[in-house]
């Protein structure tokens, strides 16, 4: 029995063949061209259109009464999901962050920010944890 083998990349073929050369019914000369380059970000500013809070299993808790305003939080956060207004944070935007727990970690002030179980249900219909 033969099996045959189907691969994302295509073997090399000699410059002199390329034009024969077909996989599937396309030339493979001219789906390389199509493909992104790897590891760069094409435009700035995307983050925004893509929510990421659905990932998380723990969520950052703000308490505005505990807080010092430092901004270590802001500065930590890797995905600058807390919110600012006037130099002073004012919460956690939930529709980006991941829930890492860097900013409950690098809080100096105990109860500012803690990081409880997240049992609210995603906004994707999927389930929650």
């Amino acid at each position: 029995m033969t099996v045959e083998k189907r691969h994302a990349i295509q073997p090399y073929v000699d410059p002199g063949q390329r034009g024969t050369h077909t996989a599937g019914g396309w030339r493979w000369q001219d789906r390389w061209r199509d493909l992104p380059p790897g590891g760069t970000v094409p435009v700035g500013g995307t983050s925004t259109h893509y929510l990421t809070g659905g990932w998380r299993s723990d969520r950052p808790v703000f308490d505005a009464n505990a807080c010092s305003h430092c901004l270590l939080c802001w500065v930590f956060c890797p995905d600058a999901a807390i919110e600012l207004d006037d130099g002073k944070v004012t919460g956690v935007a939930y529709d980006y962050c991941k829930g890492c727990g860097i900013c409950a970690y690098e809080c100096p002030k105990q109860g500012a920010m803690t990081m409880e179980p997240d049992t609210t249900a995603p906004d994707n219909g999927e389930a929650a944890i």
